[in-house]
């Protein structure tokens, strides 16, 4: 009987042990895994990082910008004035805003360069409006002839002082026709 209760112990010892070196193993192999994870998304990342710098420095500068009026708004100017590529910018050191657009029905865009209409820049912000100033020799500093389909056309508002800066939100009235929130360039 003493036999069979060392030889019960001695299996009990053995198969603990081997239980033991079993979960042993494991857990040295899941935190290797672990590691070499880890060292994968570290060598991802930085394989990534490197090639979009290379990319980057490979590249051409594009001058792309989103269409400012996407959607509702470009949609509104598009069908009921006839034109689209509204821009307001700063130019001359900021002394003129230059509002411009594109013709796409010219019947539609008549009202924009009518003569007798009074073009004004408003700015909310500056409380202040502005006129397209009239030269001697020159006249209005704005185009008022006929409009065709596809050419661009502008006017220029002067900005004495520099009141109106860049960023700010303006609004461009022309008798009927309102452009609201253009962000001056």
């Amino acid at each position: 009987m003493a036999k069979a209760t060392y030889t019960r112990r001695a299996l009990c010892a053995i198969a603990a042990s081997l239980v033991t070196s079993l979960m042993v193993s494991i857990a040295v192999a899941q935190t290797a895994a672990d590691k070499t994870k880890a060292a994968a998304a570290t060598t991802t990342k930085a394989a990534a990082a490197t090639a979009t710098k290379a990319a980057a420095a490979t590249a051409t500068p594009t001058r792309f910008l989103p269409d400012r009026f996407a959607g509702a708004a470009g949609r509104y100017y598009r069908v009921v004035w006839g034109i689209d590529a509204l821009s307001v910018k700063t130019v001359e050191s900021g002394e003129i805003i230059r509002f411009t657009w594109r013709v796409l029905d010219a019947d539609k865009a008549q009202v924009l360069n009518d003569k007798r209409a009074v073009p004004s820049l408003n700015d909310p912000q500056a409380r202040v409006s502005l006129v397209v100033p009239t030269m001697e020799q020159i006249g209005q500093l704005r185009q008022s002839s006929t409009p065709e389909a596809g050419k661009s056309y502008w006017m220029a508002f002067s900005n004495k002082g520099r009141v109106v800066k860049r960023g700010d939100r303006v609004n461009v009235v022309i008798g009927q026709f309102h452009a609201d929130g253009l962000v001056v360039d």
